[in-house]
Formats: C-alpha cells, sequence, structure tokens
C-alpha cells in the first residue's frame, strides 16, 4: 500500500456513491478500568456511520429511536453529513440502551443492563431516496431485520457487507445462514468464525465459511489486526499498538464503516481495493478505542486520518535484504 501524503487522498479520484448503513442507533453506558460513564450515544449504526463520514459524502442510516434521544443527539450525525430520514421516531417510545462494564484486559465485558425498547418491534423502513443505494452495511441486528432491509431494496446494491456476532448464532442461525446467502462480505471476529464453521484453524473456518455465501470474508483479531480472505487470496492488516485502551464499544462497528465508507467512495469491489479499505477500517477502530463512545470519532480531521495511516504504513513496511 502506498503511503497517504496527505488528507486529499480520500477524495482524489473518487465517485460518490451512496452508502446505506441499517443498525441500532441507542445509548450506552460504559464502565472500564479507565473510568464510567452515564448514558452516553452509541449503536452500530451510529459508530459505523460516523467513521464512514470521513471517507463518504454520502452516508444514510436506517434505524429506530426512541422520543428520549432528543434532537441534540441526532445532531451529531447531522453535523457529519450523515442522511437521518430513515431513522424511525417512536412517540412517546424509549431507546435501545446497552450498559456493560469491561473487565482488566479489555478483551472482554460483562453486559449489566439490555433494554430493548423500540427495537424491540424494529421493522425497517426504507425511504425512496434510499432506494438506490450501491453500497449497504447490515449492522450488528437480528437475522431477520437485515433480511427485511434486503427484501425492501428493489434492486441489490453493488456491494453488501454483513456484520453479526455469536448471539445471532445462538439464537438464530437458521435466519442467519439465510442472510448469507444474499450478501458480498461478512464481517466476524475470530472466536465467532471459529463457530460458525466449526473449524478452529482460520484459514479452515474461511474455507468453510466462504461456502455459505460471502464471496469475501473478513476476520477481526482484536489487538492483532485481521485478515481477509477472498478470490483464493489472504491479506493481513495489522492492528496499531496502542498505549492506552479506554474504550472498545464500537470499535468493530467503526471498522466496518471504514471499510464499506472507503469502497464506496473508491466505488470498487476488487481484492486490492478490499485491502487499502482493511487499512482505513483499522485506522478508524483505533481512534474510537482512544476515548469513551462516539467521543472520539466525532472529533476527528482528515489530517488526524492521514497522520494515523502513515503511521499503519510504518508498522508493516520492511523489505529483505540480500
Amino acid at each position: 500500500m502506498k503511503a497517504p501524503a496527505n488528507a486529499g487522498l480520500f477524495y482524489a479520484n473518487c465517485s460518490d456513491m451512496s452508502l446505506v448503513i441499517v443498525g441500532t442507533v441507542a445509548f450506552d453506558a460504559i464502565e472500564t478500568p479507565f473510568g464510567k460513564t452515564d448514558k452516553i450515544v452509541g449503536g452500530a449504526a451510529t459508530f459505523a456511520g460516523l467513521a464512514a463520514s470521513y471517507l463518504c459524502p454520502d452516508v444514510k442510516l436506517i434505524s429506530v429511536i426512541g422520543e428520549d434521544f432528543g434532537q441534540d443527539n441526532l445532531d451529531i450525525l447531522t453535523s457529519k453529513g450523515i442522511d437521518v430520514e430513515g431513522v424511525e421516531i417512536i412517540a412517546g417510545g424509549k431507546s435501545f440502551f446497552w450498559s456493560g462494564k469491561y473487565h482488566n484486559d479489555m478483551n472482554s465485558r460483562d453486559t449489566l443492563v439490555t433494554e430493548l425498547n423500540v427495537l424491540a418491534d424494529f421493522d425497517p423502513k426504507v425511504p425512496e431516496s434510499y432506494q438506490d443505494c450501491e453500497y449497504l452495511m447490515l449492522g450488528n441486528l437480528t437475522p431477520s431485520v437485515q433480511l427485511a432491509t434486503l427484501e425492501r431494496l428493489r434492486n441489490k446494491p453493488k456491494l453488501v457487507v454483513l456484520d453479526t456476532m455469536n448471539f445471532w448464532m445462538d439464537v438464530a442461525l437458521d435466519e442467519l445462514k439465510q442472510v448469507l446467502k444474499k450478501v458480498d462480505v461478512l464481517s466476524i471476529n475470530d472466536e465467532e468464525a471459529r463457530q460458525l464453521s466449526g473449524e478452529y484453524s482460520l484459514v479452515k473456518a474461511a474455507s468453510t465459511i466462504l461456502t455459505m455465501g460471502p464471496k469475501y470474508l473478513i476476520i477481526k483479531k482484536g489487538e492483532h489486526g485481521a485478515l481477509l480472505f477472498g478470490e483464493g487470496q489472504v491479506f493481513s492488516a495489522p492492528a496499531l499498538p496502542l498505549a492506552d485502551v479506554f474504550d472498545p464499544t464500537g470499535a468493530g462497528d467503526s471498522f466496518a464503516g471504514g471499510f464499506i465508507g472507503y469502497l464506496s467512495k473508491l466505488n470498487s469491489v476488487s481484492f486490492e481495493a478490499m485491502k487499502s479499505a482493511l487499512i482505513f477500517a483499522s485506522a478508524l477502530a483505533s481512534f474510537c478505542v482512544e476515548k469513551f463512545g462516539t467521543e472520539r470519532l466525532q472529533q476527528l480531521t482528515q489530517a488526524d486520518i492521514a497522520e494515523r495511516l502513515n503511521e499503519f504504513v510504518k508498522l508493516s513496511k520492511f523489505e529483505i535484504g540480500e
């Protein structure tokens, strides 16, 4: 990968393609070894949308919130140019709420509270202005909602990326397998890849999962980077060593948003483009963990991202001497 010289990289020789992200817009309350928060803005679509907005100027969200979410919190999204026409507001309703506590290693956590609230009856609405989207991200939601969204689009997007988790493999595996047949890219972590495939080796796991429908598979390995499989090839992206990880919440969603945001801006779905997209994804995720919730993602500049990308390039660049 060529090192980006400046922030102009993001918009040079690129096409503006519409990106639709389906997922939760919610409230979180988080406790880590570095501190704790009261209710703050979270949700898979929120993190993914904010990350993608730095790469793609036409990001649209489909979600549901309660009246309690408030215009000031919606403004966090719209201030980044994110279209929220597809975010349904339920009068008198309460937004989805999750509370969790991270252990000292920051890789494991305990869920303290989960309140589905308006999410319990989420029936995704696809506005007319969203119908021509070229890129679609199905964020971590029940597979039935992901399927409903796909069925309500008149035309299949150029690229569909799916993010899911082990919970849906436990309680809705048959529906999840139906979704897998309709997507192009699956993004899961190493534990989930092993569960879905029944294979311990990640290479064997990828081979099995790619027979389920997706053309490409991303296996996230947390602080150890990520692997991309597809077209008979494998690419390994590093993770940036960080001195302080304040809050891992939303890192995977930010990763997915950065990945599809880059591809939609470049308007390419080749393996080579995905290799670069994986680095952009890793860069956006590395910012996410530096502060609680979405705070760091709200504050980024293109110069910040360009500098972080250069750090990733230096991390993995080497030459073999004679």
